[in-house]
């Protein structure tokens, strides 16, 4: 493909800091923004740089314009299904926030749709293109964590006064950015889960209409091709802890730990086999336990894969790009994962191939926390994830 695409971002409360990203991608040549409220699609493109004509106020605006190559949707999650089908029965290739989907009728319609209409489709997984997980990456291949024995996945945010669309929401219908990085790191998909509910959840935390009593969920999965389980603890309200969303992994000879504060280093772990005979461990007992040293892990921005008009977006800063009446901040939230799931969407469709998260690998990790949720709804019982190949 040698003419630039044509992008729409919809949605931009969390999608307003896509839009620079995508501005800056060297195989885009216009963007375009759509949010329902036309004062915030106003203000985001005379931010950016977007000029009026390409900031709309309908998805149909731009499923309905033949220039338009590519979707980016970033709305709520109940919309996730209907936004999705439309833009690919449009022929427009899709990206989406996550999850794909919160049940397993709608992932095979989005998988039905796609394999019909034969565009991409990725769903954009920001936990797997985080610095972190870049670093657990790294540390894995180079063999310092050794066979991987345990998996702990969290994601703690407490979500009162957020939109009634959050109100009652199952957590792990959103627990992909706790999962995906030990099924992306493994390259496999969960066998079965075990879920139970943690609390209750009170009457007034319930309007958004959603079949589900827990405030916390905590799932034990079992992985294809491994001894290893992942243990996820999903929780978005009536948990007190501040906002925390990562990982702790453990093998045989190493592992690490998020910051318990979230965002900082990571604490690593190397563990160097049993104590000699005859000498003190950690605990002064003598020819008794394992030798472990601790130390800090800065996590760095991986870039070698991105352009150089992308690497600015992996950490926080100032931008100003043509048309741009004045330099504007932007975020570099998720670990710095944005420009590269940008990188990869837009790169996919150039290059005229599956992208890594795509509709299988996203069905998967999807699937995984509606099964958890139907689990817990049935007091532990364990249950099969569909496979999807």
């Amino acid at each position: 493909m040698t003419e630039k695409l044509v992008l729409a971002v919809v949605g931009l409360g969390f999608g307003a800091a896509f839009v620079p990203i995508y501005r800056s991608h060297p195989s885009i040549g216009r963007v375009i923004i759509v949010d329902a409220d036309p004062t915030r699609s106003a203000q985001i493109g005379l931010r950016f740089g977007i000029p009026a004509e390409d900031c709309r106020t309908d998805i149909s605006q731009v499923l309905d314009d033949a220039a338009v190559d590519a979707v980016h949707i970033l709305t709520p999650v109940p919309s996730h299904t209907e936004l999705t089908v439309r833009v690919m029965q449009a022929g427009k290739h899709c990206a989406c926030a996550v999850p794909m989907a919160t049940s397993l009728e709608d992932i095979d319609l989005i998988l039905q749709t796609q394999q019909q209409y034969g565009v991409n489709y990725m769903m954009m997984e920001t936990s797997v293109y985080g610095r972190e997980y870049f670093e657990l990456a790294a540390a894995y291949s180079s063999g310092e964590l050794g066979t991987i024995t345990l998996y702990r996945g969290f994601h703690v945010q407490n979500l009162d006064g957020f939109p009634t669309y959050w109100q009652g929401y199952p957590p792990m219908h959103y627990l992909t950015h706790a999962l995906s990085p030990i099924l992306n790191l493994l390259d496999t998909h969960p066998v079965t889960v075990s879920a139970r509910g943690s609390g209750i959840l009170t009457d007034e935390r319930r309007s958004g209409d959603f079949n589900n009593p827990f405030p916390c969920e905590v799932g034990i999965f079992t992985l294809a091709g491994s001894s290893a389980i992942a243990d996820i603890t999903m929780a978005f309200f009536q948990t007190g802890r501040s906002y925390i969303e990562g990982f702790d992994i453990y093998g045989d000879r190493g592992g690490l730990e998020w910051s318990r504060n979230h965002d900082g280093p990571l604490t690593r772990y190397a563990m160097s086999g049993p104590t000699p005979p005859g000498t003190d461990n950690s605990w002064g007992h003598v020819g008794r336990g394992n030798t472990v040293t601790t130390s800090v892990l800065e996590p760095q921005d991986v870039v070698d894969t991105l352009t150089p008009e992308l690497r600015p977006f992996t950490h926080s800063g100032s931008v100003r790009l043509p048309g741009m009446p004045a330099p504007t901040r932007v975020e570099a939230h998720h670990g710095g994962s944005h420009p590269h799931l940008v990188n990869e969407f837009v790169n996919s469709i150039v290059d005229a191939r599956e992208p890594h998260v795509g509709t299988v690998r996203a069905a998967q990790w999807s699937a995984a926390g509606i099964v958890a949720h139907e689990s817990a709804l049935r007091g532990g019982v364990e249950l099969e994830v569909p496979t999807y190949l």
